[in-house]
């Protein structure tokens, strides 16, 4: 059987150590002269758009709901995390196991590899150049800038992988890899497995209590988590 794996990126991939949080912020301040309070609004398990609406939401912003505003924020968004990320001193990280684990997927021949992440597409390429992991590997990718609602993105990549998986993959042949409990539940519309990884801001207990089929620690021990997304 075919799979279509799909990873979330930050905290489940690689760390930017606060790349797009300062870039976000940055953004709506140089595009809207807003500025919301540090540490009021979390980023884990949204996409972009939600997390700017959120924002301009504490900011009492009368645009928070104006969706072209919104996008323009994103769009200056791109530009400053690529300084961002270009600065030194705060070298993004890759966490352990990542690389081999997408190097037996490939190798397996029957998996499609893919992406289900809040961060609109030009952010997700510019994170994952920042930590050396090419983003042509992942053929499939559903993104922030696709839909301001995780709960849609599956759906989307789905639809997607159907030219190379030959049909529209559904049920056990998806499985959404994450950090966050919204990356447990995003998929479930597609019936699809989801497996939890600790190195994000939430514990092991947090991805089990939201409906995760595992959880690991890490991706430390790459051949376990490949025995389980073929289980």
């Amino acid at each position: 059987m075919k799979k279509l794996v799909l990873f979330d990126i930050d905290g489940t991939l690689l760390h930017s150590r606060g790349a797009g949080r300062r870039a976000i912020h940055a953004a709506i301040l140089a595009e809207l002269g807003a500025e919301a309070p540090p540490n009021t609004v979390r980023f884990d398990g949204k996409t972009d758009p939600q997390i700017v609406r959120e924002l301009l939401g504490v900011a009492n912003h009368p645009d928070q709901h104006d969706e072209a505003r919104i996008a323009a924020v994103c769009r200056r968004y791109v530009t400053l995390l690529e300084a961002e990320l270009a600065g030194g001193g705060r070298e993004t990280v890759v966490y352990p196991g990542v690389e081999v684990l997408l190097e037996l997927l490939e190798l397996k021949g029957d998996a499609v590899l893919g992406l289900v992440t809040g961060n609109v597409v030009e952010g997700a390429r510019l994170k994952l150049a920042a930590a050396g992991i090419r983003h042509e590997r992942f053929r499939i990718g559903a993104f922030g800038s696709d839909h301001h609602d995780r709960a849609h993105l599956p759906p989307i990549a789905a639809e997607r992988a159907a030219g190379l998986m030959g049909r529209v993959p559904r049920g056990a042949e998806i499985v959404i890899i994450g950090d966050t409990p919204a990356d447990m539940t995003c998929g479930r519309s597609v019936d699809a497995r989801a497996i939890g990884v600790a190195t994000g801001s939430y514990a092991a207990a947090d991805l089990l209590a939201a409906g995760a089929y595992a959880v690991f620690e890490d991706l430390s021990e790459p051949a376990r988590v490949l025995d389980v997304i073929y289980a």
